[in-house]
Order: structure tokens, then sequence, then C-alpha cells
């Protein structure tokens, strides 16, 4: 049975069943199994959200069960433990580091209905045809394989993806402006002394380094030939301008989880810091003033997407399929847009949002009332504009992608010497 010859969707209800039994046997297993499948499913908190498990049950029968992890455990069972999932949702430098294990099966785009849809950059690079490549893992660089059997990365788009994209985002310094009083225009405010105790930095080694080479560049203390991938002279002058500093006491503390950042942020015990857009939501929906602050040198970016266990086979992997094209279908992709994120196939997200929300949350806008988040808290009053601006601005102006550096062991142990010095 495959997934491309019937939409299930209505089978899943049954509406079709009956009629659909004598001439389509499959199908009406399908319709009978499906609720006794379970698909297990773990990644980080950002994208892992009991809703979503709750969707998928309400809409296509089956149970998803997901669990959370911070980005360096996600890794580490994706690369170590592929009897422990069925789905891994993990972001593209994850999947430099997962992919040559052979954890993971490639995937046939030619099942994914909504494949011509998806944006460009997570096919060629390019978000329009004028648009430079960015430093870094850029996502297209690792989410296609030669085959069926692949394992290694293509050059070019194929008709096998290493990850189905899903969520993406461009980041940024999150402040607090209230307790600021100043304009915030360039990442090397993150070292300035004037917040001496009072900054932050997350604490994951892949990332962090990322966000410290945007603050040293600008700082103009060192220009890199690919932020992306330092050479260990590039690594070691960054370390040793952030051990400086936190020496010097420049840092308040080191977050590894969503939660962390907000409530430093919440508290006021940090007024500048790495932040996630849907942290700086957070913050907001508890009436505090905090912004994603547009920085003159870019921003830098992440994306994730579903790979599929190597041991997934059968009506399970049907159903991871149908679960894939469920997501790009647009209901989960209004859901994460309206925190903030950025949905792979945008344009279905559309048809799940109000014209005021994706006005504001894709077009940069001015709202015209009230937005709200998936849960009903107030994100921004009418008149108020997207920080950043619209999506073109937005990933338009992304400077480096997370990644993994051919110096990875190196630079993590160098990250772990700056963050126990």
């Amino acid at each position: 049975m495959t997934t491309k010859k019937l939409s299930r969707r209505g089978l899943l209800k049954g509406a079709a069943a009956a009629g659909a039994a004598s001439a389509f046997p499959a199908p009406m297993i399908w319709a009978q199994n499906i609720k006794d499948v379970t698909l297990r499913q773990f990644g980080t908190g950002v994208s892992n959200l009991n809703e979503v498990g709750q969707k998928v049950k309400e809409d296509l029968g089956f149970t998803l069960e997901m669990t959370a992890l911070d980005s360096d455990a996600v890794t580490q069972r994706a690369a170590t433990q592929p009897g422990s999932f069925d789905i891994a949702d993990i972001e593209y430098w994850i999947c430099k580091k997962v992919w040559p294990t052979g954890n993971l099966q490639a995937m046939d785009v030619s099942k994914i209905k909504n494949y011509d849809k998806i944006v460009g950059i997570f096919k060629d690079g390019k978000l329009t045809p004028e648009s430079t490549i960015a430093q870094g893992t850029a996502p297209h660089t690792v989410g296609f394989t030669d085959g069926p059997d692949g394992t290694t990365f293509a050059s070019e788009q194929t008709n096998w993806m290493t990850l189905i994209p899903t969520i993406y985002n461009a980041d940024t310094l999150g402040i607090r402006p209230d307790l600021i009083g100043r304009p915030i225009e360039t990442w090397a405010e993150l070292l300035n002394p004037e917040f001496k105790g009072k900054a932050s930095i997350l604490d994951i080694s892949s990332i962090g380094i990322m966000d410290a080479a945007m603050v040293c560049e600008s700082m103009g203390e060192i220009a890199y030939g690919d932020k992306g991938n330092m050479t260990r002279e590039e690594i070691d002058k960054t370390m040793a301008i952030f051990t400086e500093a936190k020496k010097a006491g420049q840092f308040r503390a080191f977050w590894k989880t969503f939660d962390e950042s907000v409530n430093l942020m919440a508290s006021g015990e940090v007024v500048i810091q790495s932040m996630w857009s849907p942290a700086i939501t957070a913050v907001k929906s508890r009436g505090i003033d905090c912004v994603y602050q547009p920085l003159k040198e870019g921003y830098r970016s992440w994306g994730g997407g579903i790979g599929l266990s190597k041991n997934l086979s059968g009506l399970e992997l049907d159903a991871a399929y149908e679960y894939i094209n469920w997501y790009l279908d647009g209901w989960v992709g209004g859901f994460l847009m309206r925190q903030g994120y950025y949905s792979a196939v945008p344009e279905t997200s559309k048809n799940y949002m109000s014209e005021n929300e994706w006005g504001y949350w894709f077009e940069g806008k001015e709202a015209t009332d009230t937005i709200t988040n998936p849960f009903g808290d107030a994100m921004a009053k009418a008149g108020e504009t997207r920080d950043g601006g619209s999506f073109e601005e937005r990933m338009g102006s992304v400077a480096c992608w997370n990644a993994v550096m051919d110096e990875n062991q190196y630079m993590v142990r160098k990250w772990n010497e700056f963050i126990s010095a």
C-alpha cells in the first residue's frame, strides 16, 4: 500500500470506507487498524507540542507520543538509539551529525503532496533567485541524498530527502527595552560593559558559538572565512574574547532550555541575551515589554524537519508519511506561525490564519486588531508591527545558519572550557 493513490484523510473518518471497500481493500485495512498505531516522536520543545499530538489523534486516528529534549540530547538519541524512536523532529545541523550513522531512512519526495510549495531555502538555499546563500549548515546542503539507500548528502535536489522541512526562523537577540532605555542595533551590544551581569548566551555549543561569532565579527575583532566552519585559530580567538567577558562578570547566566531563557528575561535579571522567537512571545504574554531586536548584521537562522527511523516500515511507515503530509497541510503551520515561527509551506498555513494574523506574522503589516498566540494570550495590539518586519525582510537577512563545523570536537571542548572558566 502506498500513500499516493488515495487521500486517506476521509477514509480515516470512515466517510468513504464502505464504498471503497470492494475496490480498495488496503485503505479499509488502514481505516480499521490505524487506531492501533503509535508513533514515537522526539525533538526539542520548540515543536513537540501536546496540541499537535492531540490534533493528530483527532484528524488521523493514530497516537503520536512526543518527547521533548534539549538539542544536545536530541543529537545523542538520534545518533545512538535508533530503536527508541519512529520520528526524529530535528534541526538540519543535527542532521549533519545523524545522517552518516545510517539511523534515518531517505524519504521519497513523490509521496509529499505539497513538495512543490516548500520554500526555496530548503531546496536550493535561496529565498528568491537573487538571494545570497548564507554561511553555516544551510538546510539544502544536507537536505538531499542520492537514493533510497543514500549515506551521503547530495549536492543538488534529488527525489530523496533526509528530512522533510517543517519549521524555521531567523534568530537574533532578545532585549528588555524598558530596562535598557536606548536603541540596540548591533550584536556587539551583548558584550557591552553597560550590561555587565545582565547578559546571557545559550549554552548549546553548536548554536552559542554562532551567536558568539556574530558578536565578535560585529565588534570588528575577527573576520571569519566562514562563521559556520571556523578554523581552530578562529575558535580560539572567539572563545578568548568571551572567556575574558565572562571573567569580567558580563554574564548573569547561561541557559539551555526555552523556559530558562523566558524566566531570565521576565524576571529582569537579564536585559539582553540569545533568544528564540516564541520565548519572546512567552515573555510578552506576561505583559512584560520584550523585543526580538533586528540587528544591522542580520540574523542567525535555523531550520528543522522530520526524519524517519530506518526501522520504520509497513503500516507505521504509511502512517508517518500521512502525518508528514498532514503536517504540511496548514493546521500545524498556522499554529506555529502564531508563535513567531515560519512554516515550510507558508501558503497552506494561510488557510488556518485570519487576514489580520497573516498580515502581522508573515507580511509585516500593522495589526488591525489584537494579535493572540494559539493559547489566546495577547501578543500585539492594533497598530503594532512584528519585530523585524515581513517574512522576506527577516529570512532575507540571514547571515548564517546553525552549523556543524569540521573542527566540531575541538569547538565543543573549547566551548566547555569557556562555560567552566
